[in-house]
């Protein structure tokens, strides 16, 4: 899909968003609606980033950070403009949309996933974040630092791809007496 294609379709993918977070009963969290939103449609990460920044300028959802995460949610007037729209949606679509939903809703919303991010502080420092998420709250999070972007890519790969091994251990050693 281009970005540039037609209206229709542009319309379209707002309004499944829209229809997404409406089903939701409590905010989700920018990864978990993207995971909804491409089980249900193929969408790439940087279309759905624009057509969120869209909802939000339309005030049609919220956006907050809340534990260092953005989380989103319809307003009222979301709910009303797909009150409008809803027929936008093919109706294939919508069922697909709930039936993903009732399979990946729990496991999205009730999940535990690790994420990590680096920023750099100089040319040859970088802090690592590594966060540990469980139904939407951070359990864990450390940063750490890294003399190169090779060092922090490599903690970042290391921590999102072992965490379950890293996790017990890092809690052992900090509750050790």
């Amino acid at each position: 899909m281009k970005l540039t294609s037609d209206s229709d379709t542009l319309a379209e993918n707002k309004v499944l968003i829209l229809y997404i977070l409406n089903k939701l009963a409590k905010p989700i969290s920018n990864d978990s609606l993207l995971k909804l939103v491409t089980s249900a449609q193929d969408m790439n990460y940087f279309y759905f980033q624009q057509f969120l920044l869209d909802l939000l300028q339309d005030k049609y959802i919220i956006g907050y950070t809340k534990d260092e995460e953005t989380m989103y949610k319809i307003t009222e007037e979301g709910i009303h403009t797909l009150e409008l729209t809803n027929d936008l949606l093919p109706g294939i679509l919508k069922l697909k949309i709930d039936t993903v939903l009732n399979s990946e809703l729990d496991e999205v919303q009730n999940s535990t996933h690790a994420t990590s991010e680096f920023f750099p502080q100089s040319e040859n420092e970088f802090v690592v974040k590594c966060k540990l998420v469980e139904n939407n709250i951070t359990k864990f999070e450390i940063k750490v630092n890294a003399n190169s972007r090779e060092q922090a890519k490599s903690i970042s790969k290391n921590w999102e791809e072992n965490y379950q091994e890293i996790y017990p251990i890092v809690m052992e050693l900090l509750t050790k007496n």
